[in-house]
C-alpha cells in the first residue's frame, strides 16, 4: 500500500513505531482496536473502504486520537483529518456519469487527482480526550470544530 509505505517513511523520521492493525473484516474491529488501546498512543486511519463502510461509530468508540484521511470523520467526531471533501468529490463524479452516459468511453475520460485538501481539527473531540492542541497547528487548520 502506498499510503503504508508514505506513513512509514514519515514515522521513521519523527523517530515513531507503526503498529499495523490488520483488519479484514468486521469481526476483526474489536481486536484490532483493543491492540490499539493497549499498545498505541494514536491512531492514523488510511485510506480504506472497510472504514468507509463501518462508519464512524465504530473508529469513535476507541477513545484513542486519530487522524482521519476523510474531512466527515472529523465532522462526525474524530479528532483530526487532513484530506478531500468527499462531498467535493462525489459531486465531480456526476460529470464522469453524464459523460459516459452521453456515449463517452470511460477509457477516453481524463483521470482526476483531487487537488484540494484541507485540515480540520474537532476541538470537542479533543477537550473530550484532554488533550491540547497547539496553536501552531491550529493557525494551519482549514477549519476548527469548536
Amino acid at each position: 500500500m502506498p499510503q503504508w509505505r508514505q506513513a512509514k517513511q514519515a514515522a521513521d523520521l519523527l523517530r515513531l513505531k507503526l503498529l499495523p492493525l490488520d483488519i479484514r473484516s468486521r469481526e476483526d474491529v474489536d481486536a484490532a482496536f483493543a491492540t490499539a488501546r493497549k499498545r498505541a498512543d494514536a491512531l492514523l486511519v488510511l485510506d480504506c473502504g472497510l472504514f468507509n463502510a463501518l462508519g464512524t461509530a465504530v473508529m469513535l468508540q476507541s477513545r484513542i486520537p486519530a487522524m482521519y484521511y476523510l474531512i466527515e470523520y472529523a465532522e462526525a467526531g474524530g479528532l483530526m483529518s487532513y484530506g478531500r471533501d468527499l462531498h467535493e468529490s462525489t459531486g465531480r463524479s456526476a460529470w464522469y456519469v453524464d459523460r459516459i452516459l452521453r456515449g463517452s468511453t470511460p477509457g477516453e475520460l481524463p483521470i482526476e487527482q483531487p487537488t484540494k485538501f484541507e485540515l480540520v481539527i474537532n476541538m470537542k473531540t479533543a477537550k473530550a480526550l484532554g488533550l491540547t492542541i497547539p496553536q501552531s497547528v491550529l493557525r494551519r487548520a482549514d477549519e476548527v470544530i469548536q
